[in-house]
């Protein structure tokens, strides 16, 4: 009984949080989004007044870990509140949501050194984090295949190598290299690791930066000459790349597919008021069938992925990640976005994909899903083979 109140005291919290948090993108951020859609550099003081008016309301910051700040344990709870959060393609810096994945692996297998030196900056609000694990011509979803090695000499890990398609990588100051630390010869669990590179180290450099579908979205390509970075910045332990990569992934893909969620959502918002308006009146759209079939595909989508993205998150918050249930929530939510951005500038026609609405940036978004943190076809390819293994040793799959 105590723990059945408890469970429900948390999830109230996190239903209040949410309606703060859609006051705050409904009235702060969605006005703003004109503004914010132009360069970064115009418009960082914008960017600061809104982060500062978070930090003011208690809404930076809600999926941190709790001891540094956070106020949301769960996975499943952070839902409720990460489908608000994500409305607008410009919330994620503003709430502090695109740091929660490190601020949670940095507390998780970080040493006290590395939650001084970088967690407690990163949680304050000082410092920005980047992840490099794909390299040029290589595949990311295939470890065996990264080539940036870290060598260990008189207490310092020595970097050489190339990493690319790294976010935030234009502000980051710090970056989490998936590195070889080992010979070939070594079994691929033990050959990998992960360790913390400060931006401003001596032979860090930021080759170029790299636009997706037309767009600035903070992404690049940075090279490692002979980085060196004391051996106390090594992520959990030596050989434990792998294994924290698969950690990383599995968390990951569901923030991911939450803010995806959000954006799908924010599309079928979009989607009634222009059916509802006086022009979608006259036009008579709320008689046609096929813009009923288009609202009646796009729901059917986000409800299924959110359901499918709550049973995900529980198997996180308990623990016991399912692989499964994570690629196919992650491949949910994105044909969700897909679905309702399609559908949503359809309906708005020339509008929807002009900058004068937010769907033409939120279109990009919904094609890089389904490559972001794995390929489509790379998670139906590992799940459908995983489920015809389970099969083979088993009658029937029990859906929990």
């Amino acid at each position: 009984m105590f723990k059945t109140r408890q469970e429900s005291h948390h999830t109230t919290l996190a239903r209040t949080l949410a309606e703060q948090v859609r006051k705050f993108v409904d009235e702060q951020i969605i006005p703003n989004e004109s503004l914010l859609s132009k360069d970064r550099n115009t418009t960082f003081l914008l960017h600061a007044e809104l982060i500062s008016k978070a930090r003011s309301a208690g809404l930076w910051g809600l999926f941190h870990p709790l001891s540094y700040g956070g106020k949301i344990a769960s996975l499943e709870d952070y839902l409720l509140i990460a489908e608000q959060e994500g409305r607008s393609e410009f919330s994620s810096t503003i709430f502090g949501s695109d740091t929660s994945l490190d601020t949670h692996m940095l507390f998780k297998f970080g040493s006290d050194e590395i939650r001084k030196n970088f967690l407690e900056p990163l949680v304050n609000g000082q410092a920005i984090p980047s992840y490099g694990m794909t390299e040029p011509g290589r595949s990311g979803s295939i470890p065996a295949l990264i080539e940036t090695s870290a060598q260990l000499s008189k207490g310092y890990w020595v970097i050489n190598g190339r990493k690319w398609f790294i976010s935030n990588i234009d502000r980051a100051t710090f970056t989490t290299v998936l590195a070889r630390t080992a010979d070939n010869g070594e079994a691929l669990d033990k050959n990998l690791s992960m360790i913390i590179v400060p931006t401003g180290t001596a032979g860090f450099k930021i080759e170029r930066q790299i636009r997706i579908m037309g767009s600035d979205l903070s992404q690049g390509e940075i090279s490692f000459m002979n980085v060196q970075v004391p051996e106390q910045n090594l992520l959990g332990k030596c050989g434990s790349g792998t294994f924290l990569m698969s950690q990383r992934l599995g968390m990951g893909r569901l923030l991911r597919s939450m803010s995806w969620l959000a954006l799908a959502q924010r599309c079928m918002d979009l989607m009634g008021a222009r059916i509802n308006s006086d022009r979608g009146k006259i036009a008579r759209l709320p008689e046609k069938q096929l813009v009923r079939q288009h609202f009646a595909n796009v729901y059917e989508a986000i409800a299924s992925a959110r359901e499918l993205i709550r049973v995900a998150a529980k198997s996180i918050d308990a623990q016991s990640p399912n692989d499964i249930e994570i690629n196919v929530a992650k491949l949910a939510a994105s044909r969700a976005l897909c679905i309702a951005s399609d559908s949503a500038i359809q309906l708005y026609g020339a509008e929807g994909i002009s900058e004068l609405t937010p769907l033409s940036g939120i279109s990009r978004i919904a094609r890089a899903s389904r490559i972001l943190d794995g390929t489509a076809e790379a998670l139906v390819s590992s799940t459908g083979r995983r489920l015809i293994n389970f099969y083979n040793e088993n009658r029937a799959y029990q859906f929990v």
